[in-house]
């Protein structure tokens, strides 16, 4: 090659490094202020002070303004490198169809509100996945990716921690200390934070601390810097392997107690996160990965045999003991789901063709839920979701392009030995597994994390496919 060819393929190469590290940050960011559904961008403010600018999520919409610069400058590296497609086509037209139903959806959906902020972040999805598969892969790009992303994720694991032993008990306290003296000791400002939160609720002329708030307290349960528990649990199950893997690989050659502190940390926080969200489905999935992890190790199959019953005998009793109170009264929010499953069944039904709208789902529930059912506005689960808003094309080109990326990544990661890469891919796959009873596809933190990372498992994975080697 000559050398001014070798210079130029040099400087794309660390571009494209320094644009993933850059991607992975964004993402980080995500992960940290972008972690609510789309469908309540309305009701997020605008941060008012530096602390608010410090403290809270922002804005949904900041976020897509902030991706299409970053598309913007990805396309541009994608035109100057000329990457090839690393699998079956499938893979990029399904997810095309896919996006392209939505839009012919929202063009039938007359709840314009909804529809334009749920097309906006598949937008995202897809963006982040052609993304991840024709840019970030490259050279070191899936590494400098996780800079970002793994820094973040830890942040978000120690704010669920720091609210659990910390933060949480001592609100409750301010709360009830306040409710007590008649909130005569509050500031003006704060009071009035209280009350455009909802946590200050008026009653028969009396202003009263909200039950709902007062019973989150109750549980216990934490979200980190997400919407909610089970958004807690959703990141756990997608970053919690390759953030094990990336510490111990990163950690192998120090000192013993080195790399066993740092693991047992990342354990630790992974694993608390985890429980103190209080997610059935989260605990058990992560059970069923572990299970999956353990199966491809290559140890003698009596003593790999012994370990999955120890881990099952384990994760079960202490799922047990987490939740019997909850199965003792009845497991109302396994009743709320079915009866979302049911109404959105019923809704695909009636709109096979184009469904009721991306992100429409609250509108024909309200309408058609029992009496007794409390309010959902998304269906907890991303891929009925996708057949009530957008009818069977929607529904079934959003899952067949899900199953033949899982199948492909599966087979290529299974094989090559690369234990960075299976990490990846069993947070992907427990991530979508996930998508069963949970709404992930609407949280930009969540989704977009997951398809840059399919993206980039799928164009990586596919240099070494040819080359496999024994699992370790």
């Amino acid at each position: 090659m000559p050398p001014a060819a070798t210079s130029k393929s040099r400087a794309a190469l660390s571009a494209v490094e320094l644009y993933s590290l850059l991607f992975g940050l964004f993402l980080g960011l995500a992960i940290v202020k972008f972690g609510n559904p789309v469908i309540l961008d309305q009701i997020i403010f605008n941060p008012h002070t530096f602390s608010d600018f410090l403290h809270d999520s922002w804005p949904l919409h900041w976020a897509n303004w902030l991706l299409v610069a970053i598309v913007l400058a990805g396309a541009a590296l994608a035109i100057t490198t000329k990457p090839r497609w690393p699998a079956t086509r499938w893979l990029w037209a399904l997810p095309v169809i896919w996006f392209i139903w939505q839009i012919l959806s929202a063009a039938q959906s007359p709840h314009h509100d909804l529809t334009s902020v749920t097309i906006w972040q598949y937008a995202g999805c897809i963006a982040c996945y052609f993304l991840g598969a024709l840019v970030i892969s490259r050279g070191r790009g899936n590494q400098l990716l996780l800079i970002g992303v793994l820094v973040a994720f830890a942040f978000c694991l120690i704010r669920a921690v720091d609210q659990k032993l910390f933060e949480f008990p001592a609100e409750k306290q301010f709360l009830q200390e306040n409710q007590r003296t008649g909130w005569t000791n509050v500031p003006p400002a704060l009071l009035e934070e209280l009350r455009r939160d909802k946590i200050l609720i008026r009653t028969n002329d009396i202003e009263t601390l909200n039950p709902a708030i007062m019973a989150k307290y109750e549980k216990g349960r934490v979200q980190g810097t997400l919407v909610y528990p089970n958004a807690l649990a959703g990141i756990a199950l997608l970053l919690f392997p390759a953030a094990i893997v990336i510490v111990w690989q990163t950690t192998r050659s120090l000192r013993r107690i080195v790399c066993i502190a740092a693991i047992s940390l990342v354990i630790f926080l992974g694993l608390a996160g985890l429980f103190w969200s209080g997610s059935k489905s989260g605990w058990l999935i992560a059970l069923a990965v572990g299970v999956f992890w353990l199966y491809r190790l290559n140890w003698p199959r009596q003593f790999k045999w012994m370990m999955v019953i120890a881990l099952l005998i384990g994760g079960l009793a202490v799922f047990g003991l987490r939740f019997h109170n909850y199965f003792a009264k009845g497991a109302t929010s396994v009743a709320a789901r079915f009866d979302y499953w049911h109404v959105a069944a019923r809704v695909s039904l009636q709109h096979p063709a184009f469904g009721t709208g991306p992100g429409t789902f609250q509108r024909p529930y309200a309408q058609m839920k029992r009496p007794d059912a409390e309010m959902a506005r998304l269906v907890h689960n991303d891929y009925l979701e996708q057949f009530s808003d957008s009818g069977f094309i929607g529904g079934l080109s959003y899952l067949a392009w899900l199953a033949l990326l899982l199948w492909t990544l599966c087979r290529r990661t299974w094989a090559n030995g690369d234990w960075l890469q299976f990490s990846i891919f069993a947070g992907l796959l427990g991530w979508f597994t996930q998508g069963l009873i949970e709404f992930s596809l609407f949280v930009p933190a969540l989704a977009w994390t997951a398809f840059t990372l399919a993206g980039c498992l799928l164009a990586h994975s596919a240099n070494q496919v040819d080359k496999p080697k024994p699992p370790v």
